[in-house]
């Protein structure tokens, strides 16, 4: 369940001014050894555990886990993931309250903002086994 606290906090940086997009260092540097929650619109979106050598875990907060790994090519930071090969490249910047996260493959996207102190784990439930 999504708390309180969670909507409120995107509804706030959903209003914060982005400074200039992060480099590659600087992003890597903010969100290394860190579990990030984003929302999207004022709801949860998902979390990304940010291991060491740009490696990551994602979630769309449904239990299921997709690992992958992010680099930079020029000014984007691009992940791809164990069961989707194709880039999703983004950009990053530092608002007043974390992260502000713009998705590059569509100009039409919705930006993702960090959300604070969820206090949630993020959850991966293992491969499901077959029937």
């Amino acid at each position: 369940m999504i708390h309180r606290a969670l909507l409120t906090s995107l509804c706030l940086l959903a209003t914060s001014a982005a400074a200039d997009p992060m480099t590659a260092a600087e992003f890597e540097a903010y969100v290394t050894g860190k579990t990030l929650y984003y929302g999207r619109s004022g709801e949860a979106y998902g979390a990304e555990i940010y291991h060491e050598n740009r490696r990551v875990t994602w979630s769309f907060l449904d239990g299921e886990c997709k690992e992958g790994r992010w680099y930079d090519e020029g000014p984007l930071i691009c992940f791809v993931y164990e069961d989707r090969p194709d880039p999703q490249c983004w950009t990053f910047e530092r608002g007043a309250g974390g992260l502000i996260a713009t998705f590059e493959n569509n100009p039409d996207s919705t930006e993702l903002y960090e959300a604070q102190d969820v206090g949630e784990e993020m959850i991966c439930l293992g491969p499901k086994i077959g029937v």
